[in-house]
Formats: C-alpha cells, structure tokens, sequence
C-alpha cells in the first residue's frame, strides 16, 4: 500500500529550544594580571616598546586585534590637547577614541624610541629583526601578535590562558567594574549592540567565585 503525502507538516509550528550564549568564552585577566603583564615588558628595547604600545591598545581602548595591526603612524594624533587613536574597523569603518593616561605615554615612548614620528604613512606595528634590533617596515601578522602575547603572558608569571582577544575583554570588563556603563562600553569598542558587550562583562564571575569561597571547611 502507498502511504500519501500529507499536504502539511504538522510538526512545521514546534520550536525547538533557543541557544543563548549569555557569557563569553574569552579569558579575561583581573586589573593586577593585566598591570603585572605590562609592567613585566622591557620597555628598553624598541620590541618591548611595541609589544607594550599594543597591548595597551587593546586594553585601554577595546581595540580588536585586526584594527591594531591594521593601524599606521598617522592614526595616533593630537586633538583637544590629548592623544587619539583611528581604529580601522571591518568593512572599512572608521573609529576614533581618546587614549587613556597610560597608554597615552606607551605610544608616544613606542613612536619616539622606534623612529616612527617622521613616517606617518608607516605601518604602527611592525616586524622585528632580532638581527638588526629594528622594525622591518613589514605588517605584525595576527599569528604573530598571537605567539608574542603568549610569550609576555609566559614571562609575566601569568597562569590565565590568554589570547589576541583577552585584553579586549580585561578592558571592558574593567571599566564595567568601575562604574561604565553598557552602553558606554558599546560605543567604546564600537560594538553595534550591548549583546555583543555583555559577552566581554566577566562581573558576575566574582560575584560566584565569593560565594563559592563562603563553603567554609
């Protein structure tokens, strides 16, 4: 017997569950992490310089890694008698912020000490000759920046499994923690949603780790 052919299905109106992610899976270090990685580079080499210039880049103005690297010279500059970054987002956006107090002075250290301040059109972040001890002129790959932030992760004493991303969160979150607002930390990272920023807002994690600690054996 040929079974029909039922006009309609009538499992077509059942939903299955929604997947939320409600927490990102980004590691995110506490301010004392990320102040003894810093403060762990040796700023008295022009690498040093670099690698501190751009990690402070992305913890202090929520820069993704892509539009670190994709800066040049001319996007550090001077308005309103304060530093400013141009951040080169995707699809050939644009974005603006002032630089924090610190990473203000990593910047200028970083551009002084390398030489950069008289060629504006010159890729910010660079290769490094080991060498010659100088920048090459050549663009920082991601997998680059990747291997040298384990590296200063590794030499700073830093157990916390970190990536091109972390410091991204660490300075959301940071400024979450210390009464930003959401939708502040949207604009500041030029997310087009507070979704988005929510997955970088590691805050509620504290709040479990102190309850946890409350099983006193």
């Amino acid at each position: 017997m040929i079974g029909q052919i039922m006009p309609v299905n009538p499992a077509a109106a059942v939903r299955g569950p929604r997947h939320i992610v409600r927490r990102g899976q980004t590691p995110v270090l506490d301010p004392q992490e990320a102040r003894q990685l810093i403060d762990a580079i040796d700023a008295t080499t022009v690498i040093g310089l670099r690698d501190r210039a751009l990690i402070g880049l992305m913890v202090y103005s929520f820069a993704r890694i892509g539009a670190a690297i994709g800066m040049r010279v001319e996007d550090v500059y001077s308005q309103n008698r304060r530093l400013w970054v141009r951040l080169h987002e995707k699809g050939g956006k644009q974005h603006a912020m002032p630089c924090h107090h610190n990473l203000e002075a990593y910047l200028h250290e970083y551009i002084d000490g390398a030489g950069l301040a008289a060629e504006p059109k010159a890729l910010l972040f660079q290769t490094y000759s080991r060498a010659t001890g100088q920048l090459t002129g050549n663009p920082l790959p991601q997998a680059n920046a990747y291997a040298m932030i384990q590296r200063r992760a590794k030499s700073g004493g830093i157990t916390t499994r970190v990536g091109n991303h972390t410091f991204r969160a660490t300075g959301v979150t940071a400024y979450l923690k210390n009464g930003g607002t959401l939708e502040r930390a949207a604009q500041m990272a030029n997310h087009a949603s507070t979704r988005t920023t929510q997955l970088y807002d590691r805050r509620a994690e504290e709040v479990t780790l102190d309850e946890v600690e409350r099983v006193l054996i």
